[in-house]
């Protein structure tokens, strides 16, 4: 409902878009902070940042939700980030996925492993890996085959 009413906002003012000379009373902090802030925020002008701040504030005001304005827009920005971080993951768990039946099937073309020494093994490695967190390389499984 609050989207609705801001679009319309938003909607009504554009079509009012006609600038107009108003004074209003600011503390000298507020018109310093103004001055200072305007450029960072890449507005051309002091009324530009104005109007900016005014519209945010007004879709602040006219979120009926519990949560924020400032919050939906942060909550928003995160998932966006999580969902990109998961295709990503996504993405490298799959290649690593590949490689892995690669290297199985390499191996079990060329060694003829008993199922009771596969099992064994399996459970090893569960061990190894749950012990240095996912961290195992190629040198130390060499390593540990060779009893070092």
């Amino acid at each position: 409902m609050a989207d609705e009413e801001l679009k319309l906002f938003e909607e009504s003012e554009l079509e009012r878009d006609l600038k107009k000379r108003v004074s209003i009373w600011l503390r000298a902090s507020t018109r310093k902070r103004i001055e200072e802030m305007y450029q960072l925020d890449g507005c051309k002008s002091k009324s530009d940042y104005v109007e900016r701040a005014v519209a945010f504030y007004t879709g602040y005001v006219l979120s009926d939700k519990a949560d924020s304005y400032l919050s939906n827009m942060i909550t928003s920005s995160l998932k966006s980030i999580i969902r990109e971080s998961d295709n990503r993951l996504s993405r490298l768990i799959f290649k690593l996925a590949v490689e892995l039946a690669i290297t199985m099937n390499v191996v079990a073309a060329n060694q003829g492993v008993d199922k009771e020494v596969l099992n064994t093994l399996r459970g090893e490695c569960i061990k190894e890996v749950k012990k240095t967190n996912g961290i195992f390389t190629f040198d130390e499984a060499d390593k540990w085959q060779k009893g070092l």
